[in-house]
């Protein structure tokens, strides 16, 4: 059964271009066009199409206030389709936290002359979304009483995800208490968005929460993000661990890359480590997850039910990477409970 979407967008040009690629594809087929949010509420109760592609700057309603009354109502994958998504990191995280499954930069020229440029991207982002599990914005929490975690030294925790990553990166880390031990995070995201990304975290959270920089020193309660376009790996230097930032080649299809974290994590840290690998499309991580969970390190994985995309976390566990499986309000809470047990 062919992928039903909807586009929803004010330019009459813009529509018929995402049309015609969607539709060039044998797995989507476009069941509507809609020029503002409100024409786009009745054919969405009408036509119940499985992903909405949905525009900022539109008449009437923007884009993203539309987006928290329809995750409100009726919970739909949702692709935003902007050139905003290319000029603001800001508005393109509004949108994520509002409930976008992920979004695709319109060209910076006229759309019709840059359609190749963003055909493959929205087509894979469009299938991608038609299997996202999404849910109305009051369902995931963080609890505001945080379980006690001992004190702990030498121990470093590794996190990597995707689609659906930076609301599930908040949860988890607004989750853990001020004397955490020092966390490394890959999310896949451009690099332009990464600051206002850790900023963001930074707020939501009792820890610290930065952009790694090369050389950065790994330090209790301290987070460090992965600037995008760019791999991380962990280090040691006597008794201290630190970061490397740098080139390297695409793996996974992705630079910065969960494995190339996840594997640097299993040699330097081994057993002292935690590896959680949350919602995302593909198998970026679970090879690396694998390669800690047989140096000795724990691992956790989201569970399929509370996961935008049941990528990496199913690729871990096909593979035997994972200890726990659980849902992601409670990962906080079975981190530090590992953590107390290492």
């Amino acid at each position: 059964m062919a992928i039903k979407v909807l586009v929803v967008d004010d330019s009459a040009t813009a529509r018929n271009i995402l049309s015609e690629i969607l539709n060039s594809d044998p797995r989507i087929e476009v069941v509507g066009l809609a020029v503002d949010a409100f024409m786009a509420r009745d054919m969405i109760v009408a036509l119940k199409p499985n992903v909405v592609c949905l525009d900022v700057e539109m008449p009437r309603m923007d884009g993203v206030t539309f987006l928290y009354k329809l995750m409100e109502y009726m919970p739909t994958p949702v692709v935003m389709v902007s050139s905003l998504t290319r000029k603001s990191a800001k508005v393109t995280l509004d949108a994520l936290e509002a409930g976008a499954v992920d979004y695709v930069a319109k060209p910076h020229s006229n759309i019709y002359d840059g359609k190749d440029e963003i055909a493959e991207e929205l087509i894979e982002k469009v299938v991608s979304a038609s299997k996202a599990i999404v849910q109305k914005r009051a369902f995931i929490t963080s609890s505001h009483v945080k379980p006690r975690l001992a004190e702990t030294t030498q121990k470093v925790i590794a996190i990597g995800s995707s689609t659906g990553g930076t609301e599930a990166l908040k949860t988890v880390l607004s989750g853990l208490p001020k004397n955490s031990p020092p966390v490394l995070i890959v999310q896949h995201m451009p690099n332009s968005f990464i600051p206002s990304f850790a900023a963001r975290l930074n707020e939501a959270s009792e820890i610290d929460v930065q952009v790694a920089k090369n050389g950065d020193f790994l330090e209790m309660g301290k987070a460090l993000i992965s600037p995008g376009g760019l791999h991380m790996v962990l280090r040691r230097s006597g008794a201290k661990y630190y970061v490397e930032i740098g080139k390297g080649r695409v793996i996974n299809g992705h630079c910065p890359s969960v494995d190339v974290l996840f594997n640097s994590v299993s040699k330097v840290a081994g057993a002292n480590a935690l590896g959680v690998i949350l919602t995302g499309m593909g198998n970026d991580g679970a090879r690396g997850l694998f390669n800690m969970h047989e140096s000795g390190a724990k691992t956790i994985a989201q569970s399929e039910k509370s996961c935008v995309v049941f990528g990496m976390p199913k690729e871990a566990i096909k593979l035997g990477a994972v200890d726990k499986i659980v849902d992601l309000d409670k990962i906080a809470a079975s981190m530090i409970a590992t953590l107390n047990s290492m």
